[in-house]
C-alpha cells in the first residue's frame, strides 16, 4: 500500500514553501487570537486546522506583524492572497477580532490583574472614609465613576462573575440614585456588550466631572501620588474631570443636589453662553383697533362760531398699555417669525380681553380646578392635550388613534364645499364663521393615520392644527378645519416620544429615542436644527415662551436648553435622580421646572443654569407640570394620583434676596415650606394639566380600574 503526500493546495511536494507559507499565517493568526484572549474561536481554529498549541512558542509578536503588514500590502497592490479560511469564517474572525481590540482599550494594560485593581479601590474608599468630614462628601463623588471603570475593565477581560462580585461587593457604598444604574451594568453578560451599552458609550465620550473645592482636589492628587495607585491615576486621568472652586467645600445636601446624571455635574463653561430668557414686545393692538382719524376740521370757523367740537374716541385703558422693553429679551427679528395675519390679531385681541378678567392667584386665593377622566378606553391614553383657549381637547391613545373633543356646547365643524366657499363674500367680518358648515358639527372626531401609539398630541397657537407624534416615528399635521392630516413628518429613525408648538407658531420640535431633538417648520418636511448632545434618548421637549429657546429633558437625567438658531446647547443642568419626564417655563422666561421619575420637581434659573431648589411632595412619577398664566402658582401633577399646588411667587423671592454662587446651591427646602395645596384624585392618574386665561385648572386624567 503506497501513501502520496500533498500540501494543503492539492499540489506535490514541489509546493512545500507554499504550505510552509499557509501554515506560518495560520500559527500567527491563532497567536493573535490568544493575545486578545478569544480561546474559543482559537480551540475551534486548532481543531480544524489540526494544529497544535504547543506550535505557537515559534511564533514572535514581530511574526505576527510582519505577516498583517504583507496581507495589507498585498491588498493594496490588488494581488489574490489565498485565505486559510472560508470568507465567512475569515469575516467572522475579522469582527471577532475588532471586538477585542475595542476591549482591550477598555484593559489598557497587557498584564492585567484584577486583584491589583479591587485593592487600589478599598485602598480609595478607606482614604475617603478616613478623611475630615468637611471634604468627605466632595471626595466620596470619586467612587462612582472609579468603582464603573473597573468593572468595564474586570468585564473586558472575560472575567464576568469576578466582575459582578466587584459590584456586589462595594455598591452599598454609593448613594441610592447610582444603584439604578449599577443593576443595569449587572444585567451585561458578555463582554461584547459593553460596546452597545449607553453608560459605557457616555463615559467613553465624555469625561465624568466631579465639582469639588481646590483644598479638597489637593487631598485626592495627594493620596493617589502618595500610595503609587497608578491604577486609579490612569482612571483618573482618561475618565474624570474636575471642575474645581475656590472656597469652602460643599456639604452633603449640596453635593447630592447636582449629582446623579450620568456624566456627573455640569462643567462651568457649559452655561457660560448667555441666554435671553426675556418675553418679546407685543404687538401694538391700539393701533390695530382704532379706526384711523377722519380729516380734522378746523376749529376756528368763523362763520360758525357756536358750532360743538367733536369728541375724540376714548382709548381702551387696557389696550392703551405699552409693554415695557425687557432688557433681556432677544431681538424681535433674532429668528424669522411668520407676520401675523388679520385672523391671528383678533385672535391675540380675544386672548387680551379674556386675560383682563384673569383670577389672580395666591396662597389666599387659590384657582378651582375641575378634573375630565377618560373613561373605557380600550388601549388607555397615552397623552392628552387642552387647547390654549380651552375649547377643545385632544388625546392620543395606544391604538394608534387621537380624538378630539369640544369642552364647550360649541361643536367641532368642517369647512363648507367648494362650490359653497367661493359663494362668500371675503371681505366679510364673519368670514371664518361662514367658512364652516353648521351641518357637519360633531362633539368629538377621530384622526386615523398612525400605525403605532401616539405618544404627544400639541395644538397650535391659532388652534387650527394639531400636532402627533408616535411610535411609528413619525409627526402628523392634522388641520381642525378639514379634520384630515396635512403632512406627514419623517426625520426620526425611532419612536417620537414628545412634540410641542411654538408659542408664536410656524415652528415645532420633537424628541425621539434616536438620541436627538429636532426643531421644524410646518411648511417644510426636512429639520431645520437637528440638537445633538443627550447621551440617551431625549423624552420630553418645550418650547420658551419667547419662541428662541428649546428645553429638553432625557433618560441621562439632563435637562439641556438650545439656542433655536445656532443649534447650540447654551445650558447643561445635573441634578435629576431619574429620567426627565416633563418640563415647563414660567411666565416670565427666567425659570425652568423639570419633573422626572425620581419623584421631584427641580426649579432652575436660566440666566446662570444654576438649581434654584428641589420641591419634594410626590410618592411617583411627576408627569406633568404648568405654571398659572400670571406665574404665581406652579401645579404639578403624576402617577401617584395627586395635584400639588406650589407657591412659586414665594419662591422665587426668597431665591433673589440670598442669590448664592454657582458653586454653592441653597440646603433643600423643607417640603411643606411652599406647598399651598394637594388635591387627590379618586384613582386617577394626572395625564396633562392647563391654566385657563381666567386662571382656572383643568386637569385630565385616566380612571385606573
Amino acid at each position: 500500500m503506497s501513501v502520496e503526500v500533498t500540501n494543503i493546495n492539492g499540489g506535490n511536494g514541489n509546493e512545500a514553501p507554499a504550505q510552509s507559507q499557509d501554515k506560518r499565517e495560520l500559527l500567527c493568526l491563532l497567536k493573535l487570537l490568544r493575545k486578545y484572549q478569544l480561546k474559543g474561536t482559537e480551540k475551534l481554529l486548532c481543531q480544524e486546522a489540526n494544529v497544535s498549541s504547543s506550535d505557537l512558542a515559534s511564533i514572535c509578536e514581530s511574526d505576527v506583524k510582519s505577516v498583517l503588514n504583507a496581507a495589507l500590502t498585498s491588498s493594496d497592490d490588488g494581488h489574490d492572497v489565498k485565505p486559510a479560511l472560508s470568507q465567512a469564517s475569515a469575516s467572522e474572525v475579522k469582527a471577532e477580532v475588532n471586538a477585542a481590540e475595542a476591549l482591550a482599550k477598555f484593559i489598557g494594560d497587557d498584564d492585567f490583574d484584577a486583584q491589583q485593581y479591587e485593592q487600589a479601590y478599598e485602598e480609595l474608599r478607606t482614604f475617603v472614609e478616613d478623611s475630615l468630614d468637611i471634604y468627605k462628601h466632595e471626595l466620596s463623588m470619586v467612587l462612582y465613576p472609579i468603582l464603573v471603570q473597573i468593572y468595564f475593565k474586570i468585564l473586558a477581560s472575560r472575567q464576568v462573575e469576578k466582575a459582578r462580585g466587584f459590584i456586589e461587593k462595594y455598591k452599598s457604598d454609593l448613594d441610592g440614585y447610582y444603584i439604578e444604574g449599577l443593576f443595569n451594568l449587572l444585567l451585561i453578560s458578555k463582554p461584547e456588550e459593553l460596546l452597545e451599552n449607553d453608560l459605557v458609550t457616555a463615559m467613553e465620550t465624555d469625561k465624568f466631572v466631579i465639582r469639588m473645592s481646590r483644598d479638597a482636589h489637593s487631598l485626592f492628587k495627594r493620596h493617589i501620588q502618595d500610595r503609587r495607585q497608578e491604577v486609579v491615576a490612569d482612571i483618573v486621568s482618561k475618565y474624570l474631570h474636575f471642575d474645581t472652586y475656590e472656597g469652602m467645600a460643599r456639604n452633603k445636601l449640596q453635593c447630592v443636589a447636582t449629582a446623579g446624571s450620568h456624566i456627573g455635574d455640569a462643567k462651568r463653561q457649559d452655561n457660560k453662553i448667555r441666554v435671553y430668557y426675556g418675553l418679546l414686545k407685543e404687538v401694538d393692538f391700539q393701533t390695530l383697533t382704532t379706526p384711523a382719524p377722519a380729516p380734522e376740521e378746523e376749529d376756528d370757523d368763523p362763520d360758525a362760531p357756536d358750532r360743538p367740537k367733536k369728541k375724540k374716541p376714548k382709548k381702551d385703558p387696557l389696550l392703551s398699555k405699552k409693554s415695557k422693553s425687557d432688557p433681556n429679551a432677544p431681538a424681535i427679528d433674532r429668528i424669522p417669525l411668520p407676520e401675523l395675519k388679520d385672523a391671528d390679531k383678533l385672535l391675540k385681541l380675544k386672548a387680551l380681553r379674556e386675560a383682563s378678567k384673569r383670577l389672580p392667584l395666591s396662597k389666599d386665593q387659590l384657582p378651582s380646578a375641575v378634573f375630565y377622566t377618560v373613561l373605557n378606553s380600550s388601549q388607555g391614553v397615552t397623552c392628552a392635550e387642552i387647547s390654549d383657549d380651552s375649547t377643545m381637547l385632544a388625546c392620543g391613545f395606544g391604538d394608534s388613534t387621537v380624538r378630539i373633543w369640544s369642552l364647550t356646547p360649541a361643536k367641532l365643524r368642517a369647512l363648507k364645499e367648494a362650490d359653497a366657499l367661493r359663494e362668500l363674500d371675503k371681505e366679510s367680518a364673519d368670514i371664518n364663521a361662514r367658512m364652516l358648515d353648521e351641518r357637519s358639527g360633531e362633539m368629538t372626531r377621530t384622526f386615523l393615520g398612525h400605525t403605532g401609539p401616539v405618544y404627544r398630541c400639541a395644538f397650535a397657537p391659532e388652534m387650527n392644527l394639531l400636532l402627533s407624534c408616535s411610535e411609528d416615528s413619525t409627526i402628523r399635521l392634522w388641520s381642525l378645519l378639514t379634520w384630515s392630516c396635512v403632512v406627514t413628518y419623517r426625520g426620526h429613525v425611532y419612536p417620537v416620544w414628545d412634540v410641542r408648538f411654538a408659542p408664536h407658531g410656524y415652528y415645532f420640535v420633537s424628541c425621539s429615542f434616536d438620541k436627538t431633538a429636532r426643531l421644524w417648520s410646518t411648511d417644510s418636511n426636512q429639520a431645520l436644527r437637528v440638537f445633538v448632545g443627550h447621551l440617551s434618548d431625549v423624552d420630553c421637549v418645550q418650547f420658551h415662551p419667547n419662541s428662541n429657546y428649546v428645553a429638553t429633558g432625557s433618560s441621562d437625567r439632563t435637562v439641556r436648553l438650545w439656542d433655536a438658531l445656532t443649534g447650540q446647547s447654551v445650558r447643561l443642568m445635573t441634578g435629576h435622580k431619574g429620567t426627565v419626564s416633563t418640563l415647563a417655563f414660567s411666565a416670565c422666561g427666567r425659570y425652568l421646572a423639570s419633573g422626572s421619575v425620581d419623584h421631584n420637581i427641580i426649579i432652575w434659573d436660566l440666566s446662570s443654569g444654576s438649581l434654584v431648589t428641589t420641591l419634594l411632595r410626590h410618592t411617583s412619577s411627576v408627569s406633568t407640570i404648568t405654571f398659572s398664566r400670571d406665574g404665581t402658582l406652579l401645579a404639578a401633577a403624576g402617577l401617584d394620583n395627586n395635584l400639588t399646588l406650589w407657591d412659586f411667587q414665594r419662591l422665587t423671592e426668597d431665591y433673589l434676596s440670598n442669590h448664592i454662587t454657582v458653586s454653592h446651591h441653597q440646603d433643600e427646602n423643607d417640603e411643606d415650606v411652599y406647598l399651598l395645596r394637594t388635591f387627590p384624585s379618586k384613582n386617577s392618574p394626572f395625564v396633562a394639566l392647563h391654566f385657563t386665561r381666567r386662571n382656572l385648572l383643568m386637569c385630565v386624567g385616566l380612571f385606573k380600574s
